[in-house]
């Protein structure tokens, strides 16, 4: 008879993937969380603030590809990983560019990284909420997971948003801080105060692609946490359930087990005469 736990496992993950899996979710969230607060630090316009910048990232999206890459075990998925993975390590290549150029030379060239690490960024916290919906439990690393997809998704709000101004100069008015160096930083702060739903007023849009970023921006982060939420309470139900269900069913043994011929309730009891 197949256990009540095993109805709750995913066929691809097995106990000891499973394991792996939930190691990686910590560390994603440190990697997200330290370049967040460290890009007032990068934005000095020299070429350390932007080596400092690029090591941060990319060890961010080394370890996406590690998390990410990991899940899933059909052969027909395969391709789907390696494509992420390769197009994460051109990114990452990408990002250099500042270091070994002294700074970026065309502004065209910076919309274009920032573009594709938004759109690496934006797959990984898909694929994030995938793994999350595939994972059988809650623990402390399944939440450090899901925390660590919450701030992916501002950062790659802030990324895109920087995008899109080097694109569109105007799109957001950041009133006196409209230094270059400094776009990213003010951007992803822009990102998590919609996300939010504070509104400070300091960074606001300057135009219709500005607003219209603002609604996609808000509407995407309220489906995520509405989703994230959905899935780690059904989890977290179903597994309680199943632990009611093994207590009773142990119960349940036994009681049968003590009225079974030749128990020491039946050995004990008088003889008819």
């Amino acid at each position: 008879m197949t256990s009540p736990i095993g109805l709750l496992q995913w066929p691809s993950l097995t106990r000891e993937r499973l394991g792996r899996l939930e190691r990686q979710f910590l560390p994603l969230l440190i990697t997200v969380l330290v370049p967040i607060m460290l890009l007032p630090q990068t934005a000095t316009g020299h070429r350390s603030g932007n080596a400092l910048l690029a090591s941060l990232i990319s060890a961010l999206i080394v370890q996406s590809i590690r998390t990410v890459g990991m899940a899933g075990a059909k052969v027909g998925l395969v391709w789907r990983r390696r494509v992420y993975s390769w197009f994460g390590l051109l990114v990452l290549v990408s990002l250099w560019i500042p270091v070994l150029a002294g700074s970026w030379q065309q502004p065209a060239i910076k919309a274009a990284v920032m573009s594709g690490l938004s759109l690496f960024f934006l797959l990984t916290s898909v694929g994030l909420v995938r793994i999350l919906a595939r994972v059988p439990r809650v623990n402390a690393q399944v939440m450090a997971g899901a925390a660590a997809g919450y701030l992916l998704l501002g950062f790659t709000g802030g990324v895109l948003a920087t995008a899109t101004e080097v694109y569109k100069p105007g799109s957001f008015l950041m009133g006196h801080l409209v230094h270059q160096q400094l776009l990213l930083d003010r951007l992803t702060y822009y990102s998590f105060v919609t996300i939010a739903g504070l509104g400070y007023g300091d960074v606001v849009p300057g135009n219709a692609i500005g607003e219209r970023f603002a609604i996609l921006l808000s509407v995407s982060s309220t489906l995520y946490v509405a989703l994230l939420v959905g899935l780690l309470l059904g989890r977290f139900i179903a597994s309680q359930e199943v632990l009611i269900l093994e207590e009773d069913s142990v119960l349940t043994g036994r009681k049968l087990a003590s009225f079974e011929p030749g128990s020491d309730d039946d050995n004990d009891s008088p003889e008819l005469q």
